[in-house]
């Protein structure tokens, strides 16, 4: 794929060691939703991926069973180190959010029905997801979206959060809508297309 302007000009491959601190500051750092974090270690301090790269792995981590961003951490682990790569990511990845969970699981269960804990919660999850819209709108912002895809993601979105369809439906149904109209936009399918020509 030929270089784009917003495109990081140059990519960094990371050491093993580079790697698996990498993806274990991401799950520790990753209160609220992992996502915003991988992005920003990955593509913005490391420079390990463009932001294109970054976007078509989480995509696929999206679309396959699992956690995204844990699917994203076993084939970014694989793509510079192969097997042991992909562990050392994934154990990275989930070695201090388990450490965690299991020391706050704990404090919940002893403390969770108190009248205090309730509105901490609950601000807890606004900002996760808050974090979770401002890493994709960031994203769509430097990825210079289509009409195409726009219109992909708000149908998504609106099926998701207004109609309350299951997200596996939404996939099912969308992402062969969303390749389509990516071949259409290259010139792949369809006659000339709107962004190539026919081949």
């Amino acid at each position: 794929m030929p270089p784009t302007p917003f495109d990081s000009p140059a990519t960094v491959a990371p050491g093993r060691a580079d790697l698996f601190l990498g993806f274990l500051r991401i799950g520790l750092l990753g209160f609220g939703g992992v996502a915003a974090w991988a992005r920003r270690v990955i593509v913005e301090e490391r420079r390990w991926l463009t932001e294109r790269e970054y976007a078509e792995i989480l995509g696929m981590g999206q679309i396959l069973p699992g956690p995204n961003v844990g699917n994203s951490a076993v084939m970014i682990g694989r793509r510079f180190h192969g097997l042991p790569g992909a562990l050392l990511a994934t154990g990275g990845i989930y070695l201090a959010p388990l450490c965690i969970l299991i020391v706050l699981s704990l404090l919940y269960e002893n403390f969770g029905q108190k009248p205090g804990v309730v509105p901490v919660m609950q601000g807890i999850a606004a900002g996760a997801a808050g974090m979770v819209i401002g890493t994709a709108l960031k994203m769509a912002e430097r990825l210079k979206l289509t009409v195409e895809a726009v219109a992909v993601l708000v149908v998504a979105a609106v099926a998701a959060a207004w109609l309350r369809i299951s997200l596996p439906l939404i996939v099912v149904v969308l992402a062969p809508v969303s390749i389509a109209l990516s071949l259409w936009r290259a010139g792949l399918i369809g006659g000339d297309g709107a962004g190539g020509t026919a081949r």
